[in-house]
């Protein structure tokens, strides 16, 4: 096993991959920017270096300097996360090129799958089904105009690098097409550097599914089963679920083995998740794109699974063969994981950094999780994602978890700043909510509306 990983994050992904790997026997490291001195993870590490600045780009993606203190601490591998490089295949690659174990797939595979143009070309050859769409990149907005009419609206655009939401517009007809392409090729070209988009036919209304999966260098692939991340607002996920309500035993196990497939076929080694659009009227489903890394709703596929994926990405990464075989995951009970970020719901969801002067976490009781970098006397800093804490319960079933959950984010106190607490608990108390009545235009057309009414 490792002596030492490096962790190029922050915040509570961070805190939580040293926890893992601290129950491994596992030394780590901590990298912070000078805005995340006095962050959580860096006080848990057992060492901890600067790696620049408070931006981004001249810190947590600053591949030169975190590269650099992996040389200097004497890491042999480096957990990326999600977020900043966790799919950056030129930074995978630069971990090879210089022995430092990458916690994560391969450079290859990660060009192979991270963009989503290739990534559908994989899929169709491994018998995937996928959307009607563009057959590679779209780069104008003439041929953008073409490939519509060809595939019938409504259509999506999207960013073929990337993810977190951007560079993507649902487009109805060809009067908002010019329009919503030259904005998303912007925003795409701004994000990750690279404006080219694609297009698929829409599926609407649909059903977020994801599968989780496991792969080692020994040719194993596995799943975890599937996560219900339907609830989103402007394609970012507000909650996320497991098992999917909207899914039988039948079209669980089609939808789960197509997952397994699609990483076999790429060869796939440590943690990704597939995801796919769910029609719900015909049954028929569609792979959508794979994330080559741990993902935020990791925390509800343990609970249900029993299996903690951070460890395994560790071990898979040392070249151990995956702890579990499919025949020896079994699925109990129904989680629930709902994300806490410091923003105002009552003014669009605005970050809300600042300083935390008081804090109470809910805890008790078998069945429940916070994951978070806070405390009390902590400044939460305005320069990065507006996550600070997320809260997974679980329970024999679905009821029971949402009572759970409810109960969890009445106990949730933060002082000092604005939080979506409470927007959290009005959704997980909805009607439609309660009755698993939801697809991914639920909360934007349905929920919010209501919502803003009463603010």
């Amino acid at each position: 096993m490792f002596n030492k990983i490096l962790i190029a994050n922050r915040g509570e992904i961070a805190v939580r991959i040293i926890r893992a790997a601290r129950e491994l026997g596992v030394g780590t490291v901590a990298i912070y920017s000078t805005a995340d001195r006095d962050a959580l993870h860096v006080h848990l590490a057992d060492e901890a270096i600067c790696v620049g600045p408070a931006r981004s780009t001249e810190s947590y993606l600053n591949m030169n300097n975190i590269l650099s203190a992996a040389v200097a601490t004497g890491a042999q591998a480096i957990h990326p996360g999600f977020g900043f490089l966790s799919e950056n295949s030129k930074f995978a690659r630069l971990c090879e090129e210089m022995n430092i174990k990458f916690i994560g797939p391969s450079a290859k595979v990660m060009d192979m799958m991270g963009d989503k143009i290739n990534a559908r070309a994989e899929m169709i050859k491994a018998g995937v089904p996928v959307t009607p769409g563009s057959e590679g990149e779209v780069h104008t907005t003439d041929e953008a105009v073409k490939i519509a009419e060809e595939i019938g609206y409504p259509i999506m655009l999207k960013a073929s690098a990337g993810g977190g939401g951007k560079g993507i517009r649902k487009v109805n007809n060809v009067e908002e097409l010019v329009p919503a392409f030259e904005a998303a090729q912007a925003e795409a070209q701004a994000a990750f550097g690279n404006g080219a988009m694609f297009i698929e036919r829409m599926i609407f209304p649909a059903r977020h599914i994801e599968v989780q999966i496991l792969g080692d260098s020994h040719g194993n692939v596995i799943h975890l089963g599937e996560r219900d991340c339907s609830l989103q607002r402007n394609n970012q996920k507000v909650l996320e679920e497991s098992p999917s309500v909207a899914i039988g035993h039948t079209l669980r196990e089609a939808i789960t083995s197509a997952a397994v497939k699609a990483a076999a076929h790429v060869a796939y080694e440590n943690a990704g998740t597939i995801e796919f659009l769910l029609d719900e009227s015909s049954g028929n489903f569609y792979f959508m794109e794979m994330n080559t890394r741990v993902q935020v709703e990791h925390p509800v596929t343990e609970f249900v699974s029993g299996v903690d994926i951070v460890k395994e990405q560790i071990r898979v990464a040392n070249g151990n063969e995956l702890s579990v075989k499919q025949e020896d995951v079994t699925f109990s009970g129904h989680a629930i994981e709902c994300r806490i970020n410091a923003e105002n719901p009552k003014f669009n969801f605005a970050p809300s950094p600042g300083k935390i002067t008081n804090l109470f976490l809910p805890s008790g009781g078998v069945g429940l999780r916070v994951d978070s970098a806070m405390y009390s006397g902590y400044s939460i800093p305005p320069y990065y994602d507006s996550m600070i804490a997320k809260v997974i319960v679980h329970g024999e079933n679905r009821f029971e978890a949402l009572m759970k959950m409810q109960r969890a984010l009445m106990e949730f106190d933060v002082e000092g700043v604005i939080t979506n607490v409470d927007f959290q608990l009005e959704l997980i108390s909805d009607p439609h909510v309660v009755a698993g009545d939801y697809d991914t235009s639920f909360l934007g057309n349905v929920f919010l509306p209501e919502y803003q009414k009463e603010i």
